[in-house]
């Protein structure tokens, strides 16, 4: 087969990465880089007569300490002419040169909280979210735009309006146990404003019980009674045809279902409304004696429909425990009120700061600036968004002092993640041409944060072997440099394919929507991704500032930074 043919097999990714390995320029249709890389081919080699893998890496440590002169000799000696790939090539380039001489960015982690306090200062008055398709979303946008024209980068703002729910009046919870005179035939009727002695427990928004993604406005007063049917773990083996016209109670544990799942059984059973008790997660480490409950979406892909007439909400073990107790045991009345609009247009927005680089080739980090409606999102993702502006700042200082890097580096946060990757699916979409042509990389910052008490480091990892390598190297350098961190935070730079890229972030957007070479099938964009140790208080009321440590952020912070930089800049300090 001849190169020319091997060259327009490749894809424009790989033709990309062939043509920088060369230091040729990066720009132009397929078939400019095609022609740019047959013009420019010198001769095509491959290692001849090497009898296995084993041989040859016997070879490099024979020859591993002698000198240059004598390497680049032996190398043309075993390199022909006749044509085909070169096997070993990087394997051979990387003998030779060695170890590239990384050169790590500085990371203010006093800055990066000033960003993530800033963000929270910007939620809502009650419940302290930033929900996307709010004021509060829409504020935290043109905050981080704000900040980027502060540095010096030029920046973008893009909107979008999608359907997504929106939550209006703030909802109600409470348990009535009638009075005596309620409870006399012919008075007045139980739970009501005449039954003066009823026993009215009122539980608190956000602390008690949460609004899950995609409920509707349901209205359920004392004075009907509804009745509640406890459906265990609401397996597709529970009696859910038993709690038609009710609602449904569902204890979360091992083995449950997720909120989709169980809203499709739901509905499929002419449920009226659902409650979910968190018997599983976060028990004990929050509040003693107690699981609290946090907020979770569904996949919408899954519904022909949502209702705008179920109310869908989950609440801690002790409420449910209580609702238990008191209604489906007792005498007790539920009382549920919700005013959620599942037909809502709402405009979700995504700031860019934009560093112009040499080539049109793009590397873009971004990280999500929406939180959930119930809390200020201090860890999920004020701590991404807050990291991905330090490092902004510090590419701006470079920029100054280095010149224009090699790639144009995009700087974007997303709105809409909480509730289906909005933000970066419609961005995605707008700007596909471009992608399509230019991606570099993706590298998407979610929760980043490691918490000191439940530290159990950092995790990066990537579906480029070739990325993952100088990741690791990077690294290895921060572990160096920054002994004091590195003794403290663990990094685990790991291999993923592309396909086993999980869909449950920003990322997703980048690696399974970009289709370089449509005729030829798909192919996935590449992605670095980063997790910190997790957060108990996720998707709470509870994650706060109170546990935020901006002293973990410096390590993903100075390693993806450093990573981006190694990329612009290569060694240059």
């Amino acid at each position: 087969m001849s190169k020319s043919s091997e060259w327009s097999e490749l894809s424009v990714s790989e033709l990309k990465d062939s043509l920088r390995e060369r230091g040729m320029p990066v720009s132009g249709r397929k078939e400019d880089l095609v022609r740019r890389l047959e013009e420019n081919s010198v001769f095509q080699a491959e290692i001849a007569d090497i009898p296995s893998d084993n041989g040859f890496r016997k070879l490099l440590d024979r020859i591993r300490d002698l000198p240059f002169s004598t390497l680049v000799v032996i190398l043309i000696l075993i390199v022909g002419g006749s044509g085909g790939a070169v096997v070993y090539g990087d394997e051979i380039l990387d003998f030779i040169q060695g170890e590239p001489e990384y050169v790590l960015i500085d990371f203010d982690t006093d800055k990066t909280r000033e960003f993530a306090q800033t963000l929270v200062d910007l939620g809502h008055p009650e419940w302290e979210g930033r929900m996307s398709g709010t004021v509060e979303e829409e504020n935290t946008a043109n905050a981080i735009k704000s900040n980027f024209t502060s540095m010096g980068i030029p920046s973008t703002m893009d909107e979008f309006d999608v359907n997504m729910f929106e939550i209006g009046e703030e909802p109600d919870l409470s348990i009535c146990v009638p009075g005596d005179i309620g409870n006399i035939f012919g008075g007045p009727t139980p739970c009501s404003a005449a039954d003066v002695n009823r026993q009215i427990t009122q539980f608190t928004h956000r602390e008690d019980y949460v609004i899950q993604g995609y409920s509707g406005s349901v209205d359920i007063f004392h004075t009907e009674n509804a009745e509640i049917v406890d459906l265990g773990n609401g397996s597709e083996d529970s009696d859910w045809p038993s709690a038609a016209s009710k609602i449904a109670m569902v204890w979360i544990e091992m083995g449950t279902d997720g909120n989709t799942d169980l809203l499709e059984r739901a509905l499929a059973n002419d449920v009226n409304s659902m409650i979910t008790v968190n018997s599983l997660t976060n028990c004990n480490e929050l509040v003693m004696d107690d699981c609290v409950p946090y907020f979770k979406g569904i996949d919408l892909t899954k519904f022909d429909f949502i209702p705008d007439s179920f109310g869908f909400i989950m609440v801690s073990k002790s409420v449910g425990t209580e609702i238990s107790d008191s209604v489906i045991n007792g005498d007790g009345r539920i009382q549920m009120r919700i005013d959620v609009d599942n037909q809502a247009v709402s405009t979700i927005h995504v700031p860019c700061g934009i560093i112009e680089g040499k080539t049109d080739s793009i590397i873009v980090l971004g990280a999500h600036h929406d939180t959930v409606y119930n809390g200020q999102g201090a860890v999920d993702d004020s701590s991404g968004v807050a990291t991905l502006q330090e490092i902004a700042r510090q590419f701006s200082i470079l920029e100054s002092s280095l010149g224009e890097p090699e790639y144009t580096i995009y700087f974007c946060t997303w709105g809409g993640e909480e509730e289906g990757l909005w933000g970066s699916k419609e961005w995605v979409d707008k700007y596909r041409n471009m992608l399509s042509e230019n991606l570099r990389l993706n590298i998407n910052l979610d929760m980043n944060h490691v918490d000191l008490e439940r530290n159990n480091g950092l995790t990066i990892y990537g579906n480029s072997p070739k990325d993952t390598k100088i990741v690791r190297g990077i690294a290895s350098k921060f572990s160096d440099v920054h002994a004091d961190l590195s003794s403290k935070y663990s990094v685990n730079v790991n291999d993923i394919p592309s396909t086993a890229m999980p869909y449950n972030s920003d990322h997703a957007p980048f690696v399974y929507e970009i289709d370089n070479q449509p005729d030829d099938g798909m192919e996935y964009g590449k992605a670095l991704v980063c997790y910190g140790s997790g957060s108990s208080e996720y998707h709470t009321y509870l994650d706060t500032m109170d546990r935020f440590n901006e002293e973990s952020l410096a390590v993903s912070g100075i390693i993806l930074g450093s990573f981006i930089r190694y990329l612009s800049y290569g060694e240059r300090v």
